[in-house]
């Protein structure tokens, strides 16, 4: 069975990152559009720099849940058989066991020289302007992705849910696209969809099979049905 998963953040919100928006609709207590467009960052670089900066420092108060854990063993058991596919900017995947993760919205623990394009693993700040361990610019950036930008790894995410049996979509609000029209493009492939989230979604009721409660209970339980 090929299976491919697109987690979001309600994933990590079980091991304390705090979700994408608020209940009224600030980020982390910013308004989204201040921190995370390439207008924010031209008009205030600052801002934005400190703004990951301390999102970055925050993943190491935080560590994998059983949800993160469970989707490591269903890797380890399928192998290329599963593709996962996260909106989360997090490393929880990774830490939680899983090799092979699709960051279509980059990386915290990333950062990306505008100036030779060179990507680089980061646990440091970039508010002091460090320079590129490439080119030596002082022109880095928060390798994630900002509104207005193309996710990553599209083609091959779009090739696996052409060619999958199944979509599984865990802990996401389904009102970003284009991560949300991807139940669209399984469902129009002939592909069976399941959802599994705490709450109802946007795009709930076009799943075949939507599925209510924590991630850590829902992921673990999920994952022995298909490997039994």
């Amino acid at each position: 069975m090929r299976i491919v998963v697109l987690t979001g953040a309600g994933v990590s919100a079980e091991s304390g990152v705090p979700t994408f928006r608020d209940a009224d609709g600030l980020w982390e207590g910013h308004d989204p559009m201040t921190v995370a467009t390439p207008e924010a960052f031209d008009h205030d670089p600052t801002l934005v720099q400190r703004f990951y900066d301390e999102r970055r420092t925050a993943l190491t108060r935080v560590q994998p849940n059983a949800a993160h854990q469970a989707l490591a063993r269903l890797e380890a058991e399928l192998g290329d058989d599963l593709c996962l596919v996260t909106q989360n900017v997090d490393d929880l995947h990774e830490r939680g066991g899983s090799q092979r993760v699709h960051h279509m919205h980059g990386r915290l623990r990333a950062a990306w020289c505008t100036a030779c394009d060179a990507r680089h693993d980061w646990e440091a700040t970039l508010v002091d302007r460090p320079p590129c361990p490439a080119c030596g610019s002082a022109q880095l950036r928060p390798d994630v992705v900002w509104f207005g930008e193309v996710p990553y790894d599209m083609e091959a995410i779009e090739e696996a849910l052409w060619a999958c049996d199944l979509f599984v979509s865990i802990g996401t609000s389904g009102v970003v696209y284009p991560a949300a029209a991807f139940v669209h493009y399984a469902i129009g492939n002939g592909r069976q969809t399941l959802e599994l989230n705490l709450d109802e979604s946007d795009t709930s009721s076009d799943f075949h099979q939507s599925r209510r409660g924590p991630a850590t209970e829902l992921v673990p339980a999920w994952v022995d049905e298909v490997l039994r």
